[in-house]
């Protein structure tokens, strides 16, 4: 083998062990690819979440504008608001008895 044959297959060599380095361990390699795989696939997960809570919240706002049952409704349930003439009972569960 000549010098120059010798010198081409080393050269040869640094740029595969070169490449080889990138694939393995540098930016873009194999792990920092199942890496940002693995958070696009949580991000998929969080996004369709977040389009699910949207629905719902756009329904409710839909709901609101719509019609006074959903405000009388929330009210009633959120603030323990009644209508004028109405009777408020509680109930208390038994065992929850107070001595006084």
């Amino acid at each position: 083998m000549g010098w120059k044959l010798q010198l081409a297959f080393g050269v040869l060599l640094l740029v595969l062990l070169g490449l080889q380095f990138r694939l393995w361990v540098g930016e873009g390699s194999l792990a920092e690819v199942e890496s940002l795989r693995r958070q696009l696939a949580a991000q998929h997960v969080e996004l369709n979440d977040l389009h699910e809570r949207n629905a719902t919240l756009q329904a409710e706002v839909d709901d609101l504008k719509e019609g006074l049952a959903a405000i009388e409704a929330r009210a009633r349930s959120e603030l323990g608001l009644i209508r004028e003439g109405e009777t408020y009972f509680q109930l208390l569960p038994p065992g929850d008895k107070k001595d006084d």
